[in-house]
């Protein structure tokens, strides 16, 4: 056996030949043609599996550029429509109703209304996504987040449209048309200034895992604190007597309390049909 002096690999002589052992040695420990399986180096693969993390709502883009769109557009509106906001803060509490509309209305005041209105159906819509996601993971994790997302803010925004053009229909039928204009005013001031206050209670149930139990909580004693305020404006507007508290039961709960539960069953029905045709 031959050794050269500054090489330590070993070349085996074999009928007269010399023969470098490292082809045979890699020859003998690789199977040919396949880099990735190893026999004998110790080189075989270990470990095992990795857990997938869970769909979670505050490392998904898209939810977050939603939030981020909803923050510029309060941001736009506090810098351009500031005292637009506190003259329907006022009126809201104003027992005496304004009768000149075209005095109080322009457009960028509906604009600023339609916009405020739009944030408050996508936070809306954030929430009951996530509250059923929170109860069926599960069926998020195997369909397009994204379509089931933009369902849910499409009822909620088909449920104020609705609302709306069923209070702008019964006070065409049955009251003055200022008086409707004033309650139909208030009733945005409401949903806007309610949508205000699910901003951070969404930015708290995202970034913080507040519980669910917390979120429906917290939610419920908005809405029905926005119930309230609603009910005081239907007996200033449309009951100021004693004789029309009955008439305000009826048309409070035929156009307040039943929608709100025809909206949790459609979002169910919604839920099942979705999980049909996806």
């Amino acid at each position: 056996m031959m050794v050269e002096p500054n090489d330590s690999i070993p070349l085996v002589r074999k009928d007269s030949a010399t023969i470098d052992t490292i082809p045979l040695f890699y020859k003998d420990q690789f199977i040919p043609g396949d880099s990735i399986k190893w026999t004998s180096l110790g080189h075989q693969p270990s470990g095992f599996d990795g857990t997938p993390m869970p769909y979670r709502l505050r490392t998904d883009d898209g939810i977050t550029g939603l939030l981020l769109f909803c923050f510029i557009l309060t941001a736009y509106v506090f810098a351009n429509g500031k005292k637009v906001l506190m003259e329907q803060c006022k009126n809201l509490f104003n027992r005496k109703e304004q009768t000149d509309v075209f005095s109080r209305t322009t457009s960028s005041d509906f604009r600023y209304r339609i916009i405020l209105q739009l944030q408050t159906c996508i936070l809306m819509g954030i929430i009951i996504f996530d509250y059923f996601h929170g109860h069926s993971p599960s069926f998020f994790e195997h369909n397009p987040v994204y379509l089931i997302l933009g369902v849910y803010i499409g009822i909620c925004i088909l449920y104020y449209v609705i609302k709306w053009i069923i209070y702008a229909f019964i006070g065409w039928i049955f009251f003055d048309k200022n008086v409707t204009t004033s309650w139909l005013e208030s009733y945005s001031t409401i949903i806007h200034y309610l949508g205000f206050c699910f901003f951070p209670l969404t930015l708290l149930m995202i970034y913080f895992d507040l519980s669910t139990s917390i979120i429906l909580s917290i939610g419920l004693i908005l809405v029905i604190l926005a119930k309230i305020v609603m009910f005081y404006k239907c007996l200033q507007f449309f009951f100021n007597n004693m004789y029309g508290v009955l008439y305000l039961i009826v048309y409070f709960c035929a156009l307040e309390i039943l929608p709100c539960f025809l909206l949790v069953q459609g979002l169910l029905q919604t839920n099942i049909i979705l999980q049909i045709k996806l």
